[in-house]
C-alpha cells in the first residue's frame, strides 16, 4: 500500500504543478506589466520643481535610451499619454506610486506651456525646451491637445482643490482654453477634395483625427465648467467629424471616419471613441448611430483584413472608390483607439458583442496579426514598436508603443467579457 500511496502523492503533486503552471501562463497572458514604462520614466528637477519625463526611444536588443538629435530626449506627446495611463492604473489598482508619477508628469506638462497658451513638445538633454523645431513649437497641434487631454482626465479634482498644483493646472487650462477660443472658426463651410464634400472648420480644415482629441478634452471640460461656448464648439467639432464619415453601403470602407482630407490612417483614429464620449454629454442619438456604424462595419473589415495602415479614396459617379491602400506598417497606436471605442460602446449599450470584439482586436498583441508574432512580453512589459511586413518585426520598444499597448491591455483586463475573448486566442 505504501508504494501506491507514494505514487498517488506523486501523481497529485504532478497534476498540481501542471495546473499551477497553466494558471501562471494564463495569468501572464493578460498581466498589465508597466515595468518597461517605469524604466522609460525619469524624474528630473527644473527651476526648483520636481517633475518627470518619458524617454522617447528604447532600442533592441539592450533597450538602451536613444535620443533624437533634431528634437530631444523627451516630449509632451509621450508624457501626456503616460500620465493618462498612470492615472488609469491608479484608479484600477489603487497604486499610489502611479498616482505620484501622474502628478510628476503633470508638472512637466505645466513646464512646457508657452505664454501663448499652447505647449512646446520636446526638451533637450540639459532639460532646456526645444522651442524652434517644427514638431516642438508651441502651436495648436497634437501635443497641445494631448497635454490638455491628460490634464482634463483629472480636471474635476484639480478644479475642486486649492493646493498649489491644482491652482497652476486651472490657470494653465484656462490660458489654453482662452487661446483655443480665439481660433475657433466663426463660420462653417465645405471644401471638395476628389469629389468628397468635407468640412473646412476642423483643425487644418479637415483633421478629424485631431478633432477627436479636442472632443474628448472639451467634453470633459464642459462637464466640469458648464462653459456654453465650449459646448457649442464640441457640437461643431462633432458635426465636422461625422461629415468625415464614409456613408456608402457599396464601399468596403462604409462607416469609416476619414482622418484628414480624403485619407484614412490607422494611428490615432479616435473619432468613434470621441463621439461615444460626446454622446454622453450631448445626448444626440445620431452621434451614437454614427459611431456604431464604424464599429459595426469598418471595424469588422479591419479584423477580417488583419488590420490596415492607410487608404485613400475619391468619389466618382456617387460611389466611393479606392485610390490606394496599404496594410503596413502596423503599430500599437493603431489598435488602442479601436479597443477604446469598442469598450466604450459596450459601456453605453451593454451589448456584449462590442466587448468580445475588443478582446479579439487586442489579440493583435499576442499573435493575431499579419506576422503571427507576439508583440507584448508580459514578463518584461516590452511592446515591440511595430510590424513592418509579414516577415519583419521592429523589436525596438519606445514610449508610444509601450504606452498605447499598456492602455489597451489595461482596459481589456478590466472588462471580464473582453478579457475572456482575449485569452481565448490560441
Amino acid at each position: 500500500m505504501k508504494p501506491n500511496f507514494l505514487n498517488l502523492k506523486c501523481i497529485l503533486l504532478t497534476a498540481l504543478i501542471v495546473v499551477c503552471g497553466d494558471l501562471a501562463i494564463a495569468q501572464t497572458s493578460f498581466t498589465v506589466n508597466k515595468s518597461h514604462l517605469d524604466y522609460l520614466y525619469k524624474e528630473i528637477e527644473v527651476n526648483g520643481r520636481q517633475m518627470a519625463v518619458i524617454h522617447i526611444y528604447s532600442n533592441a536588443p539592450e533597450y538602451n535610451y536613444v535620443d533624437d538629435t533634431d528634437e530631444g530626449y523627451a516630449c509632451v506627446d509621450d508624457a501626456a499619454r503616460a500620465a493618462i495611463f498612470y492615472l488609469e492604473y491608479f484608479k484600477a489598482y489603487s497604486d499610489s506610486s502611479s498616482l505620484n508619477k501622474y502628478y510628476k508628469l503633470v508638472e512637466f506638462l505645466l513646464l512646457m506651456q508657452a505664454e501663448n497658451g499652447f505647449f512646446y513638445n520636446f526638451i533637450w538633454k540639459d532639460n532646456s525646451i526645444n522651442k524652434t523645431f517644427k514638431t516642438s513649437v508651441a502651436e495648436p497641434n497634437w501635443w497641445t491637445w494631448r497635454a490638455l487631454w491628460a490634464l482634463m482626465e483629472n480636471y474635476k479634482e484639480f478644479s475642486n482643490s486649492n493646493d498649489d498644483r491644482a491652482v497652476r493646472v486651472k490657470q494653465g487650462v484656462g490660458k489654453a482654453i482662452d487661446a483655443i477660443k480665439q481660433l475657433t472658426p466663426k463660420e462653417r463651410g465645405e471644401i471638395i477634395i476628389d469629389g468628397l464634400n468635407l468640412p473646412n472648420w476642423l483643425p487644418s480644415q479637415t483633421a478629424a483625427d485631431q478633432s477627436a482629441i479636442l472632443v474628448l478634452l472639451f467634453s470633459n471640460y464642459y462637464q466640469n465648467s458648464g462653459d456654453n461656448e465650449i459646448l457649442a464648439y464640441v457640437n461643431s467639432l462633432v458635426d465636422g467629424v461625422m461629415m468625415m464619415q464614409i456613408k456608402d453601403t457599396e464601399s468596403e470602407y462604409n462607416g469609416a471616419f476619414l482622418s484628414w482630407e480624403n485619407t484614412w490612417h490607422g494611428w490615432g483614429n479616435s473619432q468613434s471613441y470621441a463621439l461615444l464620449k460626446a454622446y454622453k454629454v450631448l445626448n444626440d442619438e445620431k452621434i451614437l448611430a454614427s459611431a456604431l456604424s464604424e464599429l459595426n462595419n469598418f471595424y469588422d473589415l479591419l479584423i477580417k483584413k488583419n488590420f490596415m495602415s492607410y487608404f485613400k479614396v475619391k468619389k466618382s459617379c456617387n460611389q466611393i472608390k479606392t485610390v490606394e491602400s496599404k496594410q503596413f506598417s502596423q503599430i500599437a497606436y493603431h489598435i488602442r483607439p479601436i479597443v477604446f471605442a469598442l469598450l466604450e460602446a459596450y459601456n453605453i449599450t451593454l451589448d456584449s458583442s462590442y466587448a468580445i470584439k475588443a478582446g479579439k482586436v487586442a489579440q493583435w498583441f499576442v499573435g493575431r496579426n499579419p506576422a503571427r508574432e507576439v508583440m507584448y512580453n508580459p514578463h518584461t512589459g516590452i511592446f515591440y514598436d511595430g510590424i513592418e511586413n509579414e516577415n519583419l518585426i521592429n523589436k525596438n520598444s519606445g514610449a508610444e508603443s509601450t504606452i498605447e499597448g499598456l492602455l489597451s491591455i489595461l482596459r481589456i483586463s478590466l472588462n471580464p467579457i473582453a478579457l475572456m475573448e482575449f485569452e481565448n486566442f490560441d
